[in-house]
């Protein structure tokens, strides 16, 4: 059976005094949740601060992007390997707000996701279509081109350390969020995909829901059968809505 994960993407926020105040919150918390993995991946200047926090708790930490390069002229880049340094466990990769913003491809991101893993880090997919692709039927065949970009340079094996999560772009930040039932078709989607490549590496990945992720919907939402947890967007820089979404995961 495949143990849930629930990982926080805090995204550009955070303070010093803040983070300490919310990690505390975190390692406190969690001492009493069992049967779930959880991760916050936090933005790069405050990775050491998490470290040191961290380090002697059941939460792993993480980052929220990657350069596909090791080392360079390429300024104001950070590398797999200087994530490795600050003992990050996960990095984000293709996360609609930079494939949108950023202009990532879903090449590039194929790309990350391999530099990733070779610095011995497990990359977080998120995959997902927007309301308009929804809306023409498309996603399907959006959410299987963002996952193939990957398997097409990194093969079905690499999935074995990894971790997707499906994020409908629609529902980031928006309030709304897919219906249980909608997220469940298309996770069961990417599963039967998978399966007719690798049956026990599609058995065994999990797959993670993101989109307006709250302790009131959590519960429903990590029920489903091909949902293994949730990447959190705003709830996860609440001590009280993370951990319940935590134990929602756990229970």
């Amino acid at each position: 059976m495949r143990q849930k994960l629930v990982a926080g993407n805090w995204k550009m926020h955070g303070s010093l005094v803040q983070n300490k105040v919310l990690l505390d919150a975190l390692v406190t918390g969690l001492k009493t949740v069992r049967n779930v993995s959880c991760a916050v991946c936090v933005p790069y200047p405050y990775l050491f601060q998490a470290r040191i926090i961290l380090h002697e708790s059941n939460i792993a930490w993480g980052a929220q992007n990657l350069s596909p390069f090791d080392y360079g002229a390429y300024t104001g880049e950070v590398s797999g390997p200087m994530l490795k340094d600050f003992g990050c466990r996960y990095v984000i990769v293709g996360h609609s707000e930079r494939r949108t913003l950023q202009g990532e491809d879903s090449r590039l991101v194929a790309q990350k996701f391999k530099a990733a893993q070779a610095a011995g880090l497990i990359p977080i997919l998120c995959i997902g279509e927007t309301l308009a692709e929804r809306e023409a039927g498309a996603t399907e065949k959006v959410v299987a081109g963002q996952l193939e970009a990957v398997l097409e340079l990194s093969g079905i094996a690499a999935l074995t350390s990894a971790v997707v999560a499906y994020e409908p772009v629609w529902a980031i930040g928006t309030g709304n969020n897919a219906t249980p039932e909608q997220a469940q078709t298309v996770h069961a989607f990417i599963r039967q995909g998978l399966t007719a490549r690798n049956p026990e590496v599609a058995r065994q990945l999990q797959i993670l829901y993101g989109g307006s992720v709250k302790a009131g919907n959590a519960a429903q939402l990590f029920v489903m059968p091909d949902i293994d947890g949730g990447l959190i967007g705003g709830a996860s820089l609440n001590a009280d809505e993370f951990l319940a979404i935590c134990a929602a995961a756990g229970s």
